[in-house]
């Protein structure tokens, strides 16, 4: 048994020295982007298998699976290593992101395999958010193409500074010099609008290897690193480190009353024991008293470490804030300047709202304006009044409340965030943030003395936004005045918002393609959030044709009740009427952008007040609305004079 023991020790200490060996080594975040096809897959498939990090059980799984699925003949197919998925075997193309680590003698590495397709853009922005080096793929045969530029500039937006470019299929050229050196000088041309620090070509051929781990007889002409040797020694600074010190809340732990901590991850800059650090909204200071982990406590913690914080003394953190350098403060406001990549199918539209996610924070954003579009043939900032899918912009963004951040430049981290659509919870956009607004530092909130409730109460009314949408035609105005007039005779304050009256002037700057309608919307809204803030009824009276923007208005109220009034007509019921000859005029095809010709109308799906006016008279309709309004005031006396229970 005595010689059993010693190998198990000797066994052990083996595995020690090598756990310790790979802790010594750097760690390189690299993706593979570029264009469909250009064989990415398959050169993240050969670099696991030439660095010999394939068991061979998953090579004979890969044997088998080439036969199937494989694209290459008789040949193994290392694609198929990384596109998991069923569909992406079936169609041969990546579709979500594959994440694997390898290693070699002198480095780790964690590589991103991203889609070509420009459907899939978004997937390729992730995996490119967190690379210090990304490999653009160029199709021999093909050069540089759109996909090209548009993943070489989301890249750069994202932070990225180290470029491999590899010309790919180089033996289906015939190994050909003057091909590479052709691919290599568009490249460079192209890149020199963008910030990356490196950009080395490397000709490869991912099928066969040249090039990829050695360097290739067949390619006697090149003299350069081979992509493998590129990958061990190129220098990546970890700017995480150096920067200032940036601790993101993610949750506060109080298992006990004798215990508070901050848990999350550092983002940035290093901690110790008795550092001053700054909550980055408040402003207010505490020293730090422990570091704690899950290893036990710490002295000191730097970027990339998951800790609690435990400070001297009692201060208001909660999840979305920041803890901060005394010295190095971040940006804390709720304006800014940010470079969008827009992902969603339905075209972003200035004035519309969605959800702005950072690291830990989530609020309510708006985009007010849209500075240009970036083309990526020629980097001219064109005008452009909304992005497209896979479009860049330089937008002005409006939050809700303030945030805390960085510029992108000086932190990928804290100078990041996504976009995300209200209603269906898609991600729509990813930012970076350029810099605060100047105009967020001359802006304050006035303290008022009298406040809506004072209002309200002076006019003895619960003030109240009735939201009448529909058609052209559907009866909107007709009611929304009959409803006025009996509120008006009953004693009660009112206001009627109608979009032609409004168009007249505070919108007649507008037009009515989908932009325009949606700034209107947003207009109108904080119009009528002001209205009630006086203490008014007000009745808005607009066709606001997206759900979007009618969800906006409603969040925009906060305190103030919101009624959504779906004044419910068919189409052709709305173009039989036709007053003012627009759905005669729209059908022929003479009037443009004519909500529900050539226009969409999306119909609310839980309103307050549904309204079919098909066979009933306005007064009818507004005899309901009364109705709907006595009983919830006869509900809110009940509640009042139960004591609020």
């Amino acid at each position: 048994m005595l010689p059993l023991k010693v190998d198990l020790t000797h066994e052990a200490e083996s595995v020690r020295e090598y756990l310790e060996s790979q802790k010594q080594k750097s760690l390189l975040r690299f993706l593979t982007c570029g264009s469909v096809d250009d064989g990415k897959s398959t050169l993240i498939g050969r670099l696991l298998s030439d660095t010999r990090q394939i068991y061979e059980d998953q090579l004979a799984a890969l044997e088998h699976d080439s036969r199937k699925h494989g694209t290459t003949g008789d040949d193994v197919d290392f694609a198929l290593l990384v596109d998991g998925l069923e569909a992406e075997r079936e169609q041969g193309i990546t579709i979500d992101v594959a994440y694997r680590f390898f290693s070699t003698p002198k480095r780790k590495f964690i590589v991103a395999d991203t889609p070509g397709h420009e459907q899939y853009t978004r997937n390729m922005a992730t995996g490119a958010s967190t690379a210090d080096l990304a490999i653009v793929l160029v199709d021999a045969r093909q050069g540089v193409v759109r996909q090209t530029r548009r993943h070489s500039i989301i890249a750069s937006l994202l932070g990225i500074r180290h470029v491999l470019v590899a010309v790919n299929k180089i033996d289906l050229v015939g190994f050909n010099e003057e091909v590479f050196k052709k691919i290599a000088a568009d490249y460079a041309e192209f890149a020199k609008e963008l910030n990356f620090r490196s950009v080395v070509p490397i000709p490869i051929s991912a099928r066969f290897g040249d090039n990829v781990t050695s360097l290739s007889g067949r390619l006697a002409w090149y003299s350069g690193p081979s992509l493998i040797e590129h990958l061990e020694t190129v220098a990546v600074d970890d700017a995480a480190r150096e920067a200032p010190f940036r601790f993101p809340v993610q949750y506060v732990n109080r298992p006990n009353l004798d215990f508070r901590g901050y848990a999350g991850t550092i983002a940035s800059g290093s901690i110790a024991k008795g550092d001053q650090v700054i909550v980055a909204k408040s402003g207010k200071s505490a020293r730090v008293k422990r570091l704690v982990s899950f290893d036990g406590d710490l002295e000191a913690a730097t970027s990339g470490q998951a800790v609690t914080i435990v400070l001297d003394s009692e201060i208001e953190i909660s999840r979305g804030n920041m803890l901060v350098s005394a010295v190095a403060r971040p940006q804390v406001a709720d304006q800014f300047a940010a470079k969008i990549v827009w992902f969603d199918e339905n075209a972003m539209k200035p004035g519309r709202s969605y959800l702005l996610r950072t690291e830990t924070d989530q609020v309510g954003a708006t985009i007010t304006d849209l500075k240009y579009r970036l083309d990526i043939n020629s980097f001219a900032q064109e005008a452009a009044k909304s992005l497209e899918m896979n479009e860049v912009g330089f937008c002005n963004v409006s939050t809700q409340s303030p945030i805390v951040f960085d510029s992108f430049e000086d932190n990928r981290t804290t100078g990041a965030f996504i976009l995300i659509d209200r209603l269906t919870n898609a991600t729509v956009g990813a930012g970076m943030i350029v810099h605060a607004l100047r105009r967020a530092d001359n802006i304050h909130w006035q303290s008022l003395d009298v406040g809506r409730q004072a209002r309200a109460l002076a006019k003895n009314q619960r003030p109240t936004v009735f939201w009448f949408t529909g058609l052209s035609g559907s009866g909107k105005s007709t009611i929304a005045n009959l409803l006025e007039k009996k509120l008006h005779a009953s004693g009660r304050h009112t206001y009627i918002l109608d979009g032609d009256n409004v168009r007249h002037g505070l919108n007649r700057d507008l037009g009515f393609t989908d932009a325009d309608r949606v700034e209107n919307i947003r207009r109108v809204a904080e119009v009528a959030k002001l209205m009630a803030d006086a203490g008014l009824i007000v009745i808005v009276s607009f066709i606001s044709p997206f759900r979007a923007e009618r969800e906006m208005a409603r969040a925009l109220m906060e305190t103030v009740e919101f009624v959504e009034v779906f004044v419910d007509t068919p189409f052709e019921e709305c173009a039989k009427r036709d007053t003012k000859g627009l759905y005669a005029r729209a059908l022929k095809g003479e009037l443009k952008n004519f909500t529900g010709v050539d226009s969409p109308y999306e119909a609310p799906e839980n309103p307050e007040i549904h309204l079919n006016t098909v066979g009933n008279a306005p007064e009818e309709m507004v005899e309901l609305i009364e109705t709907w309004l006595r009983e919830r005031e006869s509900a809110q006396e009940q509640y009042d004079e139960g004591g609020g229970i």
